[in-house]
């Protein structure tokens, strides 16, 4: 079953008010701040829709706050693609699918990512297997994507502060009302 436009609007307006993982925002205020960043990285409009949606899966699949507290891996960034696989092409589904293991990719990589990740993303990061060997981070490298995936995981790792002025959720349905529509216009050719 695909989600329409209503329905990601609704799972905003439902659930958006539930805690960001232990972080000080919400699950919308996340989704807003990290397309904001992606606007503010001038991000192509497909991009922007994967970093607003990127953590839907929590919303479609609720464990409770903070559930890797109780080693809980939700398997969120998997969780949401069935439901937009009908709307979205792969633009903004691998960025969504990929984001995790591109924070498994950055510890590997980068000396100074690992030290700024929040609590919280240390818990998930072990539940979601670790820090990618050298060579798991090269292949991960070679994907489709993945360069968007790390722009979009930087992007959710910095989409966490409180009282961040955002654009509106209406901005943003926006942005993924423009997406779906080019990709059915993709999809009829």
């Amino acid at each position: 079953m695909a989600l329409s436009l209503n329905d990601i609007h609704s799972l905003y307006e439902r659930y958006g008010n539930l805690a960001y993982s232990g972080e000080p925002v919400t699950q919308l205020e996340h989704a807003l701040q990290s397309g904001a960043l992606a606007e503010e990285a001038s991000a192509d409009e497909s991009l922007v829709a994967a970093a607003f949606l990127h953590d839907l899966g929590h919303l479609l699949n609720l464990q409770g706050e903070t559930p890797t507290e109780r080693g809980i891996d939700d398997l969120h960034q998997y969780f949401a693609l069935p439901f937009l696989r009908p709307v979205f092409g792969d633009a903004v589904l691998e960025p969504i699918r990929l984001h995790v293991d591109a924070k498994r990719c950055l510890c590997a990589i980068d000396d100074a990512y690992f030290g700024q990740l929040s609590a919280d993303s240390v818990r998930s990061l072990e539940l979601q297997g670790g820090v990618f060997s050298r060579d798991e981070a090269e292949a991960f490298l070679q994907r489709p994507y993945a360069e968007d995936a790390l722009r979009l995981r930087r992007w959710d790792d910095r989409a966490k502060e409180a009282n961040r002025a955002t654009p509106d959720l209406d901005h943003y349905m926006g942005v993924v009302q423009r997406v779906m529509q080019q990709h059915a216009g993709r999809s009829v050719v």
